[in-house]
């Protein structure tokens, strides 16, 4: 979310109700807590009262609550996005030669332009997301999605960001960011979670065949079914995460 923005609208009447107290360590919030606010009887001053652990739902409850009241944003929707809410944006893109680059000791030191699948990316306040199409349109809601063919990825998509640059922010005017976070960081080592690529010889000797330019166009034939798993769902934040 962007920091430092008021989430709320204005020109209504409203009242201080409560106040969320955060107690934070060297490694930042750890704890908070949340008190109703009353009015002091001799002055009026706001007074905070008895606290209470505030728990996640709670939280999240909160944010929504806040999100329907907030003052609407107009912004412009390029072709590629295919869903947009306060904790999320979800895009895609057609296949096409990008370049990618390794840094392990089974590939070595190796960067290419090589061919990709149709993906589907999501960046939201739960993490960042990658999904493959054998589709080359953009995604309708039952378009179904597969596994990520990538190192650096984890089960339902999820990207392991490590020392990756990738925005602070959740908007469309981001999405080049996040992309450019993604392929411009190397494929250090495959993660846990599953297959990745049905592939003869495995996962390093699919990117070593890739890599060395054996595929035109990408094998779509080597991705892997990822059950239930659709674009629709995705935006709906039913994939690993919050809408």
């Amino acid at each position: 979310m962007n920091r430092g923005v008021f989430i709320g609208q204005t020109g209504h009447d409203v009242t201080l109700s409560s106040a969320l107290l955060l107690y934070s360590g060297p490694n930042g919030a750890h704890y908070a807590t949340v008190h109703p606010v009353a009015p002091e009887r001799a002055t009026g001053r706001p007074v905070i009262g008895a606290g209470r652990p505030l728990d996640r739902r709670a939280l999240v409850d909160t944010l929504l609550q806040l999100d329907k009241n907030a003052a609407p944003r107009s912004e412009f929707l390029s072709a590629n996005v295919i869903g947009v809410s306060s904790a999320a944006v979800t895009w895609w893109c057609p296949p096409a030669p990008r370049r990618v680059f390794f840094e392990c000791r089974e590939l070595g030191q190796r960067t290419a332009v090589v061919p990709h699948p149709g993906l589907v990316f999501r960046a939201s306040v739960n993490g960042f997301q990658v999904f493959a199409m054998k589709e080359a349109d953009r995604p309708a809601p039952q378009t179904e999605l597969f596994e990520p063919p990538y190192f650096n990825t984890w089960e339902n998509g999820r990207i392991c960001v490590g020392s990756a640059r990738v925005p602070r922010r959740l908007e469309v005017a981001a999405i080049a960011g996040w992309e450019a976070g993604f392929f411009e960081s190397a494929f250090t080592h495959p993660n846990a979670g599953g297959k990745r690529v049905e592939y003869k010889d495995g996962f390093y000797a699919f990117w070593r065949d890739m890599l060395d330019g054996k595929f035109a166009a990408f094998p779509l034939d080597v991705l892997v079914p990822m059950k239930g798993v659709t674009a629709g769902k995705l935006v709906a934040g039913k994939i690993g995460g919050e809408a």
